[in-house]
């Protein structure tokens, strides 16, 4: 009876160590029903309730959601690793819309070098 006992006591153990490390590890949007922390606290303070109740009713599904066309399939950088963030396709496309900000960029410095060269000019007190 002991053995029976010792054994359920460690399997429930198993469980509650098992659920908390899969609650903490798991991404906040994927999390079903109840935010993270909330995951959390039930977790912790009912070891085999809240164990049984995340693995049914909180786990992320295994499948998750699909990527979009746009999303990268392995991020260059982990800020951006993140559903739904969008990333460029076209090469050619990204590197005309760069050009189109550079050359915008450098007309606005022309413009801002001008209107110095010409305040500069007319003197101080003039604008």
């Amino acid at each position: 009876m002991v053995r029976v006992e010792l054994f359920l006591g460690l399997a429930v153990l198993a469980l509650w160590i098992y659920s908390l490390i899969d609650v903490i590890g798991s991404d906040e949007g994927g999390i079903r029903h109840l935010p993270k922390l909330w995951w959390l606290l039930i977790v912790l303070l009912f070891p085999f309730a809240g164990s049984v109740a995340w693995l049914v009713a909180g786990r992320p599904t295994g499948a998750g959601r699909g990527r979009s066309p746009h999303e990268r399939a392995v991020p260059e950088f982990p800020e951006y690793d993140r559903p739904g963030r969008m990333a460029a396709t076209d090469a050619r496309a990204d590197e005309e819309f760069l050009r189109g900000v550079r050359e915008r960029a450098e007309e606005q410095r022309r413009r801002h070098r001008e209107e110095q060269r010409r305040r500069e000019q007319e003197g101080p007190g003039a604008g």
